[in-house]
């Protein structure tokens, strides 16, 4: 959410910032609702006002017996309680077309984030590790991966597509990834897990920037409720209507969740295999911050999810997301992406997302300064990592030429020593 306060003081940045996203000028028409709130607030308070005065004019004429003023008094006070209650009702309506309007618009992307429109814009930063070499012709995940337990047939029968049953070695490999990935975060990292709801009020959709915009992209329950996308939901809004205090900060959540998309806005792309599904897996990283901190965090932070990558031993890039091709409540964004040889492309893996006090201010999540005043806390957010896409990406870079896949170093304890996964006979 943005402070109005802020764009009405210098409507030209926020527009200017608003077209490197590719949008429309909006400090107008913001500026506009807001002059027609104010203004009926001026109106309410002064009506308010007179009859306050009114008030006291009546009691004064009945003191001295004056019915016909009195009476007059009354008439007027009478029909200032009238025009209160319209313009009670008129500002709820000024309040709330203004918030909509705040809501509807997506973060202000930061100074060093890089103008651009879409993927092809983005910024390589590093590439970290090396690419795999294979004596034979590298297969895609969906094409060995039933034979270790990748069944997409039985998971599309009782779901439809993008649902995927797992069974044995794909199960385990799952499991062993998720466990692996917690235990990184927490001992090495200073993570504090959690265990979250799975079903959220619309608030703390709301309050992480999923609705309203995003609502098609999300399962809701017939109670109202809604199935996470991803646990940054349900982390993050723990804050949310809380005042901290500093030495809290910073606060570093994680956890492990299965996560619900609809991928309303990706019809069609990646219908096969395990790259984008309904449900997945993905341990979730969510830190709170004081503003002065929210920088080095959001490297750390990312830094992090490389740790996951690096241990693993998968060749990856990270990239920074130019203003066109970052999520909405984002001010600046790194994706990791991982080398797929199977498809020889990189694909997303992670996403780390400073958001700086754009949720804080959706959810009233502040903390006390130094002067003893609130003021809100920054946000970020960060997958740490997707263990769907984790596994596509051991399938493919340790895959072997008869169809087993060799177990990196860094599992092997989780699935008692086992050093390969062999495809069913």
């Amino acid at each position: 959410m943005h402070d109005i306060r802020t764009i009405r003081e210098n409507p030209a940045a926020f527009d200017a910032a608003l077209a490197r996203r590719g949008l429309v000028p909006h400090a107008a028409h913001l500026v506009a609702l807001d002059e027609a709130r104010r203004g009926l607030t001026t109106r309410q308070q002064e009506a308010q006002a007179r009859r306050n005065d009114l008030s006291k004019q009546v009691g004064q004429a009945k003191a001295t017996k004056d019915e016909d003023r009195a009476q007059a008094l009354m008439a007027e006070v009478a029909a200032l309680k009238d025009e209160l209650e319209r313009l009670t009702g008129e500002q709820a309506s000024a309040d709330e077309a203004l918030r909509a309007a705040l809501a509807a618009i997506p973060n202000l992307p930061a100074a060093d984030v890089p103008d651009g429109a879409d993927e092809d814009d983005n910024l390589l930063v590093h590439f970290r590790g090396e690419k795999p070499h294979f004596t034979f012709d590298a297969q895609e995940h969906d094409a060995f991966g039933p034979a270790l337990g990748l069944d997409f047939e039985t998971g599309a029968a009782l779901a439809g597509a993008r649902f995927t049953f797992l069974r044995g070695p794909a199960a385990r490999l799952a499991r062993a990834l998720g466990q692996f990935m917690l235990d990184t975060l927490t001992a090495d990292h200073g993570y504090e897990e959690a265990g979250v709801p799975l079903l959220v009020r619309s608030e703390a959709m709301f309050g992480t920037g999923q609705l309203p915009k995003f609502a098609e992209d999300s399962f809701q329950t017939t109670d109202g409720r809604w199935l996470i996308p991803t646990s940054e939901v349900s982390l993050t809004n723990s804050v949310r209507e809380q005042i901290l205090a500093a030495d809290a900060l910073p606060i570093r959540l994680t956890a492990l969740t299965p996560c619900f998309r609809s991928e309303a806005g990706a019809a069609g792309r990646d219908t096969r295999g395990y790259i984008r599904q309904h449900q997945f897996d993905k341990v979730e990283m969510v830190s709170i911050v004081t503003p002065d901190a929210s920088e080095a965090e959001h490297e750390r932070m990312t830094a992090c999810a490389e740790d996951i990558l690096t241990r693993l031993g998968l060749h990856f890039r990270r990239m920074l997301l130019c203003a066109g091709d970052m999520g909405f409540s984002a001010a600046r964004t790194y994706d990791l992406e991982v080398w797929l040889p199977g498809q020889a492309r990189y694909r997303e893996i992670s996403s780390c997302s400073t958001c700086t006090d754009f949720q804080a201010r959706r959810m009233n999540a502040r903390y006390r300064g130094a002067d003893g005043k609130p003021a809100f806390v920054h946000t970020l957010n960060g997958s740490g990592l997707a263990v769907g896409r984790t596994l596509v990406a051991v399938l493919e870079n340790y895959q072997q030429a008869d169809g087993s896949v060799a177990v990196p170093a860094a599992l092997q304890p989780y699935l008692r020593g086992i050093d390969r996964l062999e495809p069913a006979a």
